[in-house]
């Protein structure tokens, strides 16, 4: 099955002394099982958040069927967090830097 580059973003609105880092770990875990986990992983991801930490978004790539898996578990791990509040996610469109990212993504 063919993996291609996908992102879901977020704007989060963080609680105070919430260390931004957090919102990622969350989806690391979600995805990975672990923010340390051995082997590679199952969808290769990468996640940011603006210098604000209102702005998030995960790159990653996915298989055409579990695609819609990834975004709901990316979803989940943002909106059943205390630390933080989303105001909205979802998924947008790869700008060419995230498209390069996703090709390195894709390679492992």
């Amino acid at each position: 099955m063919e993996r291609t580059g996908h992102v879901h973003k977020a704007t989060v609105r963080l609680e105070g002394g919430t260390d931004p880092a957090a919102v990622g770990a969350a989806v690391t875990v979600e995805l990975c099982g672990a923010v340390d986990h051995a082997g590679t992983c199952r969808w290769p991801h990468n996640n940011g958040i603006s210098a604000d930490g209102e702005r998030f978004r995960t790159v990653f790539v996915a298989g055409g069927p579990e695609v819609d898996e990834v975004h709901r578990r990316i979803a989940l791990a943002l909106r059943s967090a205390t630390d933080w509040s989303v105001a909205s996610d979802g998924a947008r469109e790869l700008t060419p830097d995230e498209r390069e990212l996703a090709a390195r993504l894709v390679l492992g």
